[in-house]
C-alpha cells in the first residue's frame, strides 16, 4: 500500500484500569508500528478521535448544545493530536498536524491539502484533527473525507477488543456473526454501527476500502496491513 488513513478512536490512547486519558506506553506502541510502517514506503495520515476526553453525545444530554459539545471534542482531537505529534517525535520521526478547526498556528496548522501531500510525500506523517472543523459530523466522517482528500488507498479502523464487523455486539451476543467482507451497501442496508452512514456512503462513493480490526492486539497494523491479522473488509 502506498498511502493510508489511520483512524484512531480516542480511547485507543488511554488506559482506563491506570485511568489514564493518555497513557504514554499505548502511545508509543503505536508509534513504534506506525515507523515501521512508514520505513516500509507506506505514506501515513491519522485521523483521531477524542472519546477519551469527552463524549458530545453525552454531553448534549446534561444541557450543553450540540454544537457547542461537539466543538468541545474537537478540541479533545486536537489535545489527542498533539500527544501523538510528541510521541513520533521522540521516536525521531517527523510529524506534523493539521487541524480542520481553526486554532493559533503555534498549536497547530490549518488543514490545507496541498501542504499534506507535500508532506506524506516527504514520508512525514500526518495528525489530522478537528474533525471536520464543524458540529453534526463525527470523526468517522473526519476520516473518510481526509481519506478522500489524500486519495489513500484504504481506511485502517482499529477496534478496542473487536476483531471486525458483527451481525450484533460480540460483547454481548457469544452467537454474533463475524463478516469477513462486506459491501458498503450492506453496511447501510444492515444498520451496523461501524461508521456513521455519511462516512459509509462517501467511502463507498469514492471506492476507499475500509479494514477494520482490533487495534489492541499486539502490533495490530502492522499485521492487518500485512493481511496476517483478523479483520473485516468493507469494499464498494
Amino acid at each position: 500500500m502506498k498511502r493510508v488513513l489511520i483512524k484512531l478512536s480516542g480511547e485507543g490512547l488511554s488506559n482506563k484500569e491506570k485511568r489514564l486519558s493518555i497513557d504514554p506506553q499505548v502511545v508509543s506502541k503505536l508509534v513504534q508500528q506506525i515507523k515501521k510502517i512508514v520505513e516500509n514506503g507506506t505514506q501515513v495520515g491519522i485521523v483521531v478521535g477524542g472519546g477519551n476526553f469527552w463524549r458530545g453525545a453525552a454531553a448534549e444530554k446534561n444541557g450543553i448544545p450540540r454544537n457547542r459539545a461537539d466543538y468541545i471534542g474537537m478540541l479533545a482531537t486536537i489535545m489527542n493530536g498533539l500527544a501523538l505529534q510528541s510521541a513520533f517525535e521522540v521516536a525521531g520521526m517527523k510529524a506534523r498536524i493539521q487541524s480542520a478547526l481553526s486554532v493559533d498556528q503555534k498549536v497547530a496548522e490549518n488543514y490545507i491539502n496541498e501542504k499534506a501531500i507535500t508532506a506524506l510525500e516527504r514520508n512525514e506523517v500526518l495528525i489530522f484533527a478537528g474533525g471536520t472543523g464543524r458540529p453534526y459530523f463525527t470523526t468517522d466522517t473526519a476520516a473518510t473525507l481526509v481519506a478522500c482528500e489524500i486519495k489513500a488507498e484504504v481506511i485502517l479502523m482499529g477496534k478496542n477488543g473487536v476483531d471486525g464487523i458483527y451481525d450484533s455486539d460480540p460483547k454481548t451476543n457469544a452467537n454474533a456473526k463475524k463478516f469477513e467482507e462486506i459491501t458498503y451497501d450492506e453496511l447501510l442496508e444492515k444498520d451496523l454501527s461501524v461508521m456513521d452512514s455519511t462516512a459509509a456512503s462517501m467511502a463507498r462513493d469514492n471506492s476507499i476500502e475500509l479494514l477494520v480490526f482490533d487495534i489492541t492486539k499486539e502490533d495490530a497494523l502492522l499485521k492487518v496491513i500485512k493481511g496476517e491479522q483478523a479483520h473485516t473488509k468493507v469494499k464498494k
